[in-house]
């Protein structure tokens, strides 16, 4: 596999340096930049199109919200993952709104941001169990009632989503289900289509809410697989 560039958009410089050093001794992970500020960060992006972003909330000139936003309309293959010690439901619907590949808190251990770091590398969600209760939470708020799908999922494209919730990569829910590659792409692409949703994150959240996901079959962070 690949090394995953990082960059580290973070405004306290103890901090930076504590996790360049914990980075630097993953084979996998390249700390290719370290941004101190908004501002910075998305000049780095622009350069160095990094495959990840660990990204802080509050940061000076520009905030984490407004840099991650400009981050996916710049470097749309660039995945940002938000590591903040706020779980504030204002941070954390716009950030996912912003287009945030994940979101953990700072309590988090070094191996559950790393195997993060790896996770949305790959293109997957990573959630803190936190920011899922809250999530669930809004959409409840939102309603209550389940929301209305103009299709309804196939048997197999829920058994798909569920796979997809417990943090498996495409290659893995393909020998899970004795498929090809090919065919478990073609049904994501389905259920993105049927939910309305543009990616995994989104499309865990309206499994939640219809009820074909919970807590308790491994939706959260912290498992062997550390993913949502």
């Amino acid at each position: 596999m690949p090394d995953i560039s990082v960059l580290i958009a973070e405004d306290h410089a103890v901090v930076r340096e504590s996790i360049h050093k914990l980075l630097e001794e993953e084979e996998d992970l390249v700390v290719v930049g370290e941004a101190g500020n908004g501002e910075e960060a998305l000049r780095l992006v622009e350069r160095l199109r990094p495959d990840v972003v660990l990204m802080d909330v509050s940061m000076p000139k520009l905030n984490g919200i407004e840099a991650t936003r400009k981050i996916r309309q710049i470097s749309p293959k660039t995945a940002v993952l938000v590591l903040s010690a706020y779980d504030y439901d204002q941070y954390v619907f716009a950030l996912l709104e912003a287009g945030a590949a994940g979101y953990l808190l700072k309590d988090v251990n070094a191996r559950e941001l790393v195997n993060a770091i790896r996770t949305v590398g790959r293109g997957e969600p990573v959630l803190h169990p936190a920011v899922v209760r809250k999530l669930m939470q809004r959409c409840s708020n939102a309603g209550g009632k389940t929301r209305q799908l103009p299709e309804p999922l196939t048997e197999r494209e829920t058994e798909v989503l569920r796979l997809v919730a417990r943090g498996l990569r495409n290659k893995e829910i393909a020998q899970r289900l004795f498929v090809s590659v090919r065919t478990v792409e073609t049904h994501l692409a389905n259920i993105f289509s049927k939910l309305g949703v543009t990616c995994r994150t989104e499309a865990i959240v309206v499994g939640l809410h219809q009820g074909w996901l919970r807590l308790e079959d491994g939706v959260g962070m912290y498992h062997e697989r550390s993913v949502v």
